[in-house]
């Protein structure tokens, strides 16, 4: 009886030791392709030039959903019931994916501004109401650098499903003006001296040709709309320079500047 005995737990070690040795290969054989498959499909993303970011989460979001595949899969193989673990696993990932809703919309939305690349970094943009410099483009939030030098994080959520205005994703922009003149005032040398300036400035492209017109005959003045093309880096310094530049040449030409006024009158009455 204890031979008999002694010779059942021999076969029974000798069972479970291969039982486990065969999954000790498995699991390392497992792991192996695991790692292979995330580092064929991180290559894969690098030569269709997916950004960075995005290119080492995916790599390692593979890997570890990859992973728990081949620990479940041999843990079943060592006589587990994996069924309830699969539904823990899954209640774990429903509880957590509610308490980071925002965050996954965040990162949903993040990888589309990736993939789609409305604006890169060094864009000015428009989003969300705000405007500024991209200095980076992360998962859950794009960065954002204003013209006063504050830095603002912006949830990628809302800007992917909002509208995005990027001023840098041409290269020449319009510059529109209007310039007021009296209604004294002589329209054709207003317009002769806006076209002037313009011509002299080596910013203003020639084509398109800039525009001078009269706009809108305003309460208070004539109003000349004045639109002319640049390089989207000389918006700015053409805009405020024309300023400067017309109304030092409509005082020289003597053209008045209308602006707001108000006549006061004083009656003296008698006691």
């Amino acid at each position: 009886m204890h031979e008999l005995n002694t010779e059942r737990l021999t076969e029974l070690a000798i069972s479970l030791g291969a039982q486990i040795a065969l999954a000790l290969v498995a699991l390392l054989i497992g792991l192996w392709l695991a790692g292979w498959i995330s580092r064929r499909v991180d290559s894969r993303m690098e030569k269709l030039d997916v950004e960075i970011t995005l290119r080492r989460f995916l790599r390692s979001l593979i890997g570890l959903g990859l992973k728990v595949m081949v620990v479940i899969s041999v843990a079943s193989m060592l006589g587990v019931a994996t069924t309830s673990f699969i539904a823990v696993l899954g209640a774990a990932g429903l509880a957590v994916g509610l308490a980071l809703q925002g965050s996954l919309s965040n990162f949903a939305g993040g990888v589309l501004l990736i993939l789609f690349k409305p604006y890169k970094v060094g864009d000015y943009v428009e989003m969300q109401g705000i405007s500024g410099s991209v200095v980076s483009i992360q998962l859950l939030n794009t960065v954002l650098r204003t013209p006063d030098n504050k830095v603002v994080f912006v949830p990628n959520g809302p800007v992917a499903n909002g509208n995005i205005t990027n001023y840098s994703a041409e290269d020449t922009r319009r510059v529109d003006m209007v310039f007021g003149i009296s209604y004294g005032g002589d329209i054709d040398l207003a317009k002769t001296s806006l076209r002037e300036l313009l011509q002299a400035d080596a910013r203003v492209l020639p084509e398109p040709a800039p525009l001078v017109v009269v706009g809108e005959l305003a309460d208070n003045s004539v109003n000349l709309t004045v639109r002319a093309w640049a390089a989207t880096s000389d918006y700015w310094g053409v805009y405020f320079d024309m300023q400067e530049a017309v109304k030092k040449r409509f005082d020289a030409v003597g053209l008045e500047i209308p602006f707001p006024q108000r006549d006061v009158h004083l009656h003296t009455v008698s006691p």
